[in-house]
């Protein structure tokens, strides 16, 4: 029982509790040896002390002797000389051991608060490291994994922790820039052969005298090639959205998707999905405003994507809590509500078909995610109980001089 309390408690408390431990232990010890020796040598004093017959001897022989006074009264009064000074003896043992308690109390306990204040001193390069590994797993890896513990101070074990958390970010930030640059290498590598092969293609199905079927099979192969330059761009998104964004400035949200939705109400149209707006209050941010308006875009082309016939989309815009919203909530089958981290994993869909139209690649939620925690954001989906989902985005919300009618 007492382990598992001492297991709740920080470590500067146990340490403040073994320092007063042991101040307390070696504080008993030292008083009752103090009290042993006093107490032995009172005892040797007592034992030196006559008896009554020696010393009406002595007192006779120096003629101090009281006169008249029998040996049965002077044995009385020694005896109560004896028993005064029992009695003063056992006093002064008494006012040791009230005095000693008292006082290694009262030490005891200024030297736990010493222990305090010295156990918050030692351990605060560990709170500084505690502070730091916090705010690298609250940032996005771009940027925090590029944060180091500056620790100055003796070479000792705190020292050596603080030297080898920062070698290990340092291999994780190699890691990450070499991934990075991987996916944004390899997309930009990919991008050249497959811009040479729509070209040849577009060349041979417009060339005169081409065959129907070489047409069509011309165009499958286009089509083919677009898919495939989709996937590499947003690879590329998914690289360059999870960086800092360089370029800020204001915008409304509720302008970037009135933007969106123009773009976009052809293709919903063709996948027979009805795009409901009612309002659109203004949600003012600051970021940049083409990764945001990509962000836009991928959440309501998520929307339309994922539906089924006949189905529905229903966008709104904003502000709570300090936060700029947008929230896109469509129709469409059933999602548990344990398959929702699935979705914002790349490359990551569902097992059962869940598309009215082409199916995408499992990027589209992935890279609106990472644009968002860019701009200190965030995307959060939640399942509809009749089936599709409701899919939010927060951002900060910029200050702005006074909240614009709304449009619509």
């Amino acid at each position: 029982m007492n382990r598992l309390l001492l297991r709740n408690w920080t470590i500067r408390g146990r340490l403040t509790a073994l320092y007063g431990s042991l101040f307390f232990a070696a504080g008993a010890i030292l008083l009752t040896l103090m009290y042993l020796l006093v107490w032995q040598i009172l005892n040797r004093s007592q034992m030196d002390v006559p008896n009554s017959d020696a010393i009406r001897v002595t007192l006779s022989r120096l003629g101090v002797l009281p006169n008249g006074q029998s040996s049965a009264e002077f044995a009385q009064l020694v005896d109560s000389i004896r028993v005064a000074q029992e009695q003063q003896r056992q006093d002064i043992l008494n006012s040791l051991l009230t005095q000693g308690v008292v006082t290694l109390i009262g030490v005891g306990l200024v030297a736990a608060a010493l222990g305090w204040l010295l156990a918050r001193r030692a351990l605060q390069p560990v709170h500084k490291i505690t502070e730091t590994a916090k705010r690298i797993a609250a940032s996005d890896a771009s940027r925090g994994l590029q944060e180091r513990i500056t620790h100055s101070g003796p070479r000792d074990e705190v020292t050596e922790l603080a030297q080898t958390f920062n070698t290990m970010l340092e291999r994780l930030d190699r890691s990450f820039d070499g991934q990075q640059r991987f996916i944004a290498n390899a997309s930009h590598e990919m991008r050249t052969p497959l811009a040479v092969k729509r070209a040849l293609i577009e060349i041979t199905i417009t060339r005169p005298g081409t065959s129907q079927d070489a047409v069509r099979m011309g165009e499958s192969l286009l089509e083919i090639n677009a898919r495939h330059e989709r996937l590499i761009d947003g690879l590329l998104t998914l690289a360059d959205s999870s960086n800092e964004p360089v370029e800020r400035s204001p915008l409304d949200l509720a302008d970037v998707t009135d933007h969106v939705i123009d773009q976009l109400a052809p293709a919903a149209r063709d996948a027979g999905v009805d795009i409901r707006i009612a309002v659109l209050p203004p949600a003012p941010v600051v970021g940049d405003a083409v990764m945001i308006e990509r962000l836009t875009q991928n959440l309501v082309e998520n929307a339309i994507r994922h539906n089924v016939p006949d189905g529905w989309i229903s966008v709104r815009t904003g502000s709570e809590n300090g936060w700029s919203t947008v929230t896109v909530s469509n129709s469409g089958p059933v999602v548990r509500p344990y398959e929702i981290d699935v979705l914002f994993q790349p490359f990551r869909r569902l097992e059962r078909e869940r598309t009215a139209g082409e199916r995408g690649f499992g990027l589209g939620l992935s890279i609106a995610r990472a644009i968002s925690r860019a701009h200190q954001g965030d995307v959060e989906a939640s399942p509809r109980s009749d089936g599709g989902l409701d899919v939010t985005l927060r951002l900060p919300r910029a200050l702005s001089p006074a909240d614009q009618p709304a449009r619509r």
